[in-house]
């Protein structure tokens, strides 16, 4: 199914509920789009059902969309991408926002923040997190610029060096200097620009943030005048505090423009809210900001410094191999204003081509995986997209699309990633002139003449993830011979399978197993999803996995699992209460993650049975079989006591 497939579907739910002017909210759980509609005289629920791909619709307090697992994800994604908003945010409201044009200045302002106050809520995690939105959204945009702009200095460079060991004539000389004042032209006035971003991240001027950022330049400050640091005595420096001093002073600068705005009259506050502004924070960020940034870009690159010094390979094998579980939480994006201080203050980053090790490590991994599983097409087709970008320094594909679903890989190429780390931390001083690019595409940015010692390390990082994922890191699943479309080869162009299989499944929790159709949920009851069985359970909340075999996805809200069993090509859905998506995973706690293999009998989750029953949440535990036409016949289900991990139904397959 297409992209595009995807976006018709969300369009005509739309068009069958009023639109999007209709829709208050909308968000996906395991198998279902979840609508919250604002009048449900407009929806058409006959038509609704009568749409290619909708396996069953539901009408509650939310109207329910049943897709099945995985494309309701990318249905209500399609959705509210055609909004503008994510999901569980409020969808604008039409007929409200008409009648606010009427509103004075300080209604339509108040309305704003309090739309934006919400916004940012239910964005809201951990301080942390938001700090590092904020960082990636302040210098995603000048990524092209970095790397641009770090070629023309790195081919700048090179020429330089030629034409210094007088192998290229003296007329070169102009040539080269015109590229390193292209080059410049980001780097030499780089907190300008970062301030200007800063300041739109944080919803003040951006031109008074790069003011900001042109202050921390010091201009008109020439020898033998001098500004003191208030702290020591000694002479500030241009640029002292560099990128780190910029954020936190037009982190401030918001703050204090906002204070202006909202006590300012409206008559004089195009004057004196920028006035006072830049007056208050340009006294702040030169006589305190920039010390104290100054002081923090110092520390930090010391001790980088001196862990690479003093723990050379070891050090350089850490940070290769955790690299990768960084970009995986998004940790990674904390470390570009870092990169970019010791650019500024040592003219390259010596972080940055270890770090990049931790790609080459996915990059042997891939090669490793396509080699050993290459009747696998679905897999070897993700790796053949995967790769090519991934040696150029993209990563994410390989990282989401291969690796980590799989498991094992995803460590042996952490340790691949650490093995070149400790080839680069071995040779000491490999470092990158600019940021934005890794893999090969790194290989002109590397500073000092030791491009050759980054190519050995890529090397080394490609070698070692391939030997040990090879040999280590490739799952049994990985192995089985299947399509494109992620289908099972048929019995006859495979001579592992079988013409029919005959799966148990056990019993998931200690309870009372019922027939499906007696849960108390239309898409459940009426086998939507497929059919199967489900346990009222006992209060202990233990769930084991029904059968042996890999676990596929884990929703965010814990409230239920998919996988697949290792005795032919059988999926289940294994679904925790009944609309227990609400209590958002507060009473599940789950015990293993995507990609892992379990045995029958293996706990997987634990649920929390009062707590769901004092929610006032049905807690039936739902087994599914979600590709029935794989499917010839399922036992009969014999209802009663049962405990986990006892046999209650058995399936044959095709």
């Amino acid at each position: 199914m297409s992209t595009d497939k995807y976006s018709e579907i969300g369009q005509e739910i739309y068009d069958h509920i009023g639109g999007i002017a209709n829709v208050k909210s909308l968000y996906h759980c395991m198998t279902r789009v979840r609508i919250t509609v604002r009048d449900k005289s407009k929806v058409d629920l006959a038509g609704l059902k009568q749409v290619k791909d909708i396996l069953g619709v539901v009408d509650g307090e939310t109207l329910e969309v049943v897709l099945g697992p995985g494309v309701n994800a990318k249905v209500a994604q399609s959705m509210v991408n055609a909004a503008g908003v994510n999901e569980n945010d409020p969808f604008p409201d039409v007929t409200a926002q008409k009648s606010s044009y009427q509103k004075d200045k300080s209604e339509v302002m108040e309305k704003a923040e309090e739309v934006h106050a919400a916004h940012k809520a239910s964005l809201k995690k951990t301080w942390w997190r938001i700090v590092l939105q904020h960082i990636s959204a302040i210098f995603i945009p000048l990524i092209p610029a970095f790397v641009g702009a770090g070629l023309i200095s790195g081919v700048s460079g090179i020429l330089r060096n030629m034409l210094t060991a007088k192998m290229l004539p003296a007329s070169w000389n102009l040539g080269i200097t015109v590229l390193g004042v292209i080059a410049n032209g980001l780097f030499a006035y780089l907190n300008i620009y970062v301030g200007i971003n800063a300041a739109k991240e944080f919803n003040a001027t951006p031109g008074l943030g790069g003011i900001i950022g042109g202050v921390v330049m010091l201009p008109g400050v020439v020898a033998p005048m001098v500004i003191p640091n208030i702290f020591n005595g000694q002479p500030l420096a241009a640029g002292q505090g560099g990128i780190i001093g910029v954020l936190l002073a037009v982190w401030l600068l918001s703050y204090v423009e906002k204070f202006f705005h909202k006590y300012m009259a409206d008559s004089v506050d195009i004057i004196f809210t920028p006035f006072l502004t830049l007056l208050i924070m340009g006294l702040i960020t030169i006589f305190i900001i920039m010390p104290f940034a100054g002081w923090v870009s110092n520390s930090l690159i010391g001790g980088i410094n001196w862990v690479l010094k003093v723990g050379g390979p070891v050090a350089g094998f850490i940070l290769g191999a955790v690299f990768l579980p960084m970009v995986m939480f998004g940790l990674h994006q904390i470390l570009t204003p870092i990169h970019l201080q010791m650019i500024q203050k040592m003219g390259y980053t010596p972080l940055l081509p270890i770090l990049a090790m931790a790609g080459a490590g996915q990059v042997g991994t891939a090669i490793a995986l396509w080699v050993k599983c290459r009747k696998n097409k679905e897999l070897t087709k993700l790796i053949k997209g995967a790769l090519p970008v991934g040696i150029l320094g993209v990563g994410e594909p390989l990282i989401y699309g291969v690796s980590l679903p799989l498991g094992r890989p995803f460590i042996t190429a952490c340790l691949g990633g650490g093995i070149g780390g400790a080839v680069l931390g071995a040779f000491g001083n490999v470092g990158s002139i600019a940021i934005g690019t890794s893999g090969i595409a790194l290989i002109p940015l590397i500073a000092h003449n030791k491009a050759l010692n980054y190519c050995i390390g890529l090397l080394a990082a490609y070698i070692g993830g391939f030997i040990l994922t090879y040999f280590f890191g490739v799952p049994k699943s990985a192995v089985v011979a299947k399509n494109e479309d992620g289908s099972f080869v048929n019995p006859e162009d495979n001579e592992t399978s079988h013409e029919s299989v005959a799966v148990n499944l056990a019993s998931p929790v200690n309870g009372e197993l019922e027939e499906l159709s007696a849960v108390k949920d239309d898409v459940f009851a009426q086998k939507m999803l497929g059919d199967g069985f489900a346990v009222i359970p006992d209060n202990d909340g233990k769930i084991v996995a029904p059968v042996d075999g890999r676990i596929l996805t884990i929703m965010d809200t814990k409230h239920a699992v998919t996988m697949e069993s290792d005795q032919g090509p059988l999926e289940l859905v294994l679904h925790f209460g009944i609309d227990t998506v609400e209590l958002k995973g507060a009473p599940f706690e789950i015990k293993v993650k995507s990609g892992q293999y379990v045995k029958r009998g293996d706990v997987i989750a634990q649920m929390d049975v009062p707590a769901i029953k004092a929610a006032g949440k049905p807690t039936d535990v739902m087994v599914m079989i979600n590709n029935m036409e794989d499917v010839t016949s399922i036992s009969p289900i014999a209802t009663g006591k049962v405990t986990a991990n006892q046999m209650v139904a058995t399936v044959k397959t095709k």
